[in-house]
């Protein structure tokens, strides 16, 4: 999903930094005044960072020659809501960039659209949604959600970049093109992701019992 450093138009680099940046700013001073309101969620967040990070580095090689990893947002959305998340995104997104040459400084805004901000946000109204019916359930889909809306963002980035041919038509027609390549591998993936959500939330649960308080606050 990283779109690489320098591939996208400059234009294209700027509206997304100019999208994402706000957001993320917000995201921090939202996270500080959590951590100065409850000291004890500062573990609670590490673990929502490390998780991002852990997943989002599994750079798994696509049959269709494409690249695809989870994107290990729905645990930071679901307990923290978006605006944090996309916080968290962006310090991951930037230490990939930085460091493992995943990713780019110059595409860092569009990632982080992606991957810590429009993924995210999708599974949180999923989670929202759900809930009240069945707790496990509504980790599932937003986890899994999360994932899938993430890797829609990104074809429709590459699409309106990189059109196939002038006008809507050819944004449509590239982003089912991308969509298409990603597929193969990201839906398996994201099902894959929402049940390690479930364990890893019921393993949370399980040890720190406050979490449930994190969650309904």
């Amino acid at each position: 999903m990283h779109i690489m450093e320098g591939f996208l138009p400059a234009e294209w680099s700027a509206l997304w930094y100019a999208f994402t940046m706000p957001i993320a700013i917000y995201g921090a001073w939202k996270t500080k005044k959590l951590i100065d309101r409850e000291p004890a969620t500062k573990s609670l967040v590490a673990v929502a960072a490390g998780f991002i990070f852990v997943l989002s580095a599994l750079k798994l090689p696509s049959v269709t020659g494409s690249c695809s990893h989870p994107t290990g947002t729905g645990i930071a959305v679901i307990l923290f809501g978006p605006s944090v998340t996309a916080f968290l995104s962006i310090i991951v997104l930037l230490y990939q960039a930085l460091l493992l040459a995943h990713g780019g400084i110059t595409t860092l805004g569009a990632n982080t659209a992606s991957m810590g901000i429009i993924g995210p946000f999708v599974g949180w109204l999923a989670y929202r949604a759900l809930k009240d019916y069945n707790f496990k359930a509504a980790v599932f889909v937003a986890a899994m959600l999360a994932d899938l809306a993430t890797y829609v963002v990104t074809s429709l980035q590459l699409a309106l970049a990189f059109p196939s041919s002038k006008g809507v038509s050819g944004i449509l027609s590239s982003a089912a093109t991308f969509m298409s390549v990603f597929a193969i591998t990201q839906v398996p993936l994201s099902i894959v992701e929402g049940i390690v959500a479930v364990m890893l939330f019921s393993y949370l649960i399980e040890v720190r019992s406050d979490v449930l308080e994190v969650i309904k606050a």
